[in-house]
């Protein structure tokens, strides 16, 4: 074993996997939970939580150049506040968050897969689980080649929606008042379409040219992703009326159907391969960060190891595998996106604070947005979390 692992990946194909992570299985089922919240102004929630994100992932943004390292938001907090202990519940609380999103996307990719092909749920859950993790241990150019080809196909999928929608004969009636409350409701859970940016920065070791590479990756796949979402919910939107989308647990695949008059099963397809580049990515992530924890705490240091011919955080990998297979098998899915959003707000919030603290002691790092960029950050993520909690 060594403890360094390899610089293979460039910009296309981090920019592809940010696009992935963020895509993921989400909006193959968000748009119609966020349209049953938000009725007619669900393209406003989706909005509304891009822009909530966006500061902090400026803020990352920042962060990554300075401290390039696969701990990601733990080095970023232990570098702010001066506290490793504070540093090490964060890596771990972002491996929790990584742990029950990828566990609740796989039992749902299982149950995608076991409607086309006939198995046990458990023994789906078992193989697409086995299979995602030896692809994350056996290399991270064939984790991230992998990932970007099943991202090909979920943009194909979500390109012919947004044709289907555009070429609709348009159903929408607006309604007169504005429920703002459904909005920021709404936003809240359309605010976990948005969780995969801060998945990058733990990317930083295998990067070439971090300072370059992860900064401009970040905000490409913001823009990218949430212009994608833009018109993939103003299609559905505009294809289906909004209570027959409320009602649909496979939205996307119901626009599909009413306006081409084809099968279900074709999109089913198609989100197969959007649950397991989720679970992929999210492999990879919680993998890094346990990885670069090992580097901060001897409890975890025997995680610090890269496989001398993979040079991939292979034992870190497994473990993380494990979790999620048995955590799929187990664990009700109907809370662990509110869960996940819960805890990666938090660590938002930190995160930023982090960097303001940072940026009052070295005003300027390889590269610099404005002081005001993590304030905003750290106050929207506040609001976020509180409405969270109260709602």
């Amino acid at each position: 074993m060594t403890d360094h692992l390899k610089r293979r990946i460039g910009l296309p194909l981090l920019v592809a996997y940010g696009v992935g992570v963020m895509v993921g299985a989400g909006i193959y089922v968000l748009v119609g939970a966020v349209a049953e919240i938000a009725g007619f102004y669900a393209p406003w929630a989706f909005l509304l939580a891009g822009l909530v994100a966006a500061p902090t992932a400026l803020s990352y943004a920042e962060f990554s150049t300075r401290l390039p390292e696969a701990a990601g938001e733990a080095a970023y907090v232990a570098k702010g506040f001066r506290s490793k202990s504070m540093a090490v519940v964060v890596g771990l609380a972002i491996v929790f968050a990584g742990l029950i999103a990828a566990a609740a996307v796989l039992r749902g990719g299982a149950g995608y897969l076991v409607a086309i092909v006939d198995m046990p749920l458990i023994w789906a859950i078992i193989l697409m689980g086995t299979a995602l993790t030896s692809v994350a241990i056996v290399g991270v150019m064939e984790s991230l080649s992998l990932a970007a080809l099943f991202t090909a196909i979920e943009v194909v999928g979500l390109g012919l929606v947004i044709w289907a929608g555009a070429t609709a004969d348009p159903v929408i009636v607006e309604p007169t008042t504005i429920p703002w409350t459904g909005i920021g409701a709404g936003a809240m859970l359309a605010f976990f379409a948005f969780i995969g940016f801060e998945d990058i920065v733990n990317m930083a070791e295998e990067v070439r040219d971090p300072t370059y590479t992860l900064p401009r990756a970040i905000i490409l796949s913001l823009v990218i992703t949430s212009s994608i979402y833009a018109l993939v919910v103003w299609a559905s939107m505009r294809a289906v009326p909004v209570d027959m989308l409320a009602g649909s647990e496979q939205p996307l695949a119901l626009v599909w159907t009413t306006v081409t008059g084809g099968g279900g099963q074709f999109f089913a397809s198609i989100a197969v391969f959007a649950v397991a580049n989720g679970i992929l990515a999210q492999i990879v992530m919680a993998s890094r960060v346990l990885y670069g924890l090992g580097n901060h705490t001897p409890v975890l240091a025997v995680f610090h190891r890269a496989h001398p011919r993979f040079g991939t955080p292979a034992l870190a990998s497994a473990l993380i595998g494990v979790c999620v297979v048995f955590g799929a098998a187990i664990l009700p899915v109907s809370v662990l996106a509110e869960t996940a959003t819960l805890i990666l707000l938090s660590v938002f919030v930190l995160v930023n604070a982090a960097l303001i603290m940072v940026k009052r002691q070295s005003p300027r790092g390889p590269f610099t947005v404005p002081m005001a960029v993590p304030v905003f950050g750290l106050g929207l993520s506040v609001i976020a979390l509180s409405f969270a909690f109260v709602g």
